[in-house]
């Protein structure tokens, strides 16, 4: 006799069932992954078509990073492999895709030669 409201509570359907499991299931599940996509999958899908934009825009004499660290001027480009001259008279074969960046370093030490001298 002491559970018998409680069995009959459990049995009664739910009102607007339907539109409870919309609001308290999938509606925060779909917020979720829009917050996940605008701050982790948006910026990263834009950061790599930057990356493969500055790669196919190389050209002879850029100076550039490695993703290892290594600067150096491309003396020749091929489809998938670069020829950095880290030296004089040093060269070094790299796949085009481990380029980082361009470099600054050169040509900031060389507007600063011009400006002084």
């Amino acid at each position: 006799m002491w559970f018998e409201g409680i069995a009959w509570a459990a049995d009664a359907p739910a009102q607007g069932g339907m539109d409870q499991i919309l609001w308290t299931m999938i509606i925060p599940f779909a917020m979720i992954f829009g917050i996940a996509y605008f701050l982790l999958i948006r910026p990263q899908t834009q950061k790599a078509s930057e990356h493969q934009k500055m790669l196919s825009n190389l050209k002879r004499n850029d100076e550039v990073v490695t993703s290892g660290g290594i600067l150096g001027k491309i003396v020749e480009l091929g489809d998938r492999v670069v020829t950095l001259e880290i030296a004089p008279n040093v060269r070094i074969r790299i796949e085009r895709a481990q380029i980082g960046s361009l470099s600054s370093y050169g040509k900031g030490a060389s507007s600063k030669k011009e400006q002084s001298g």
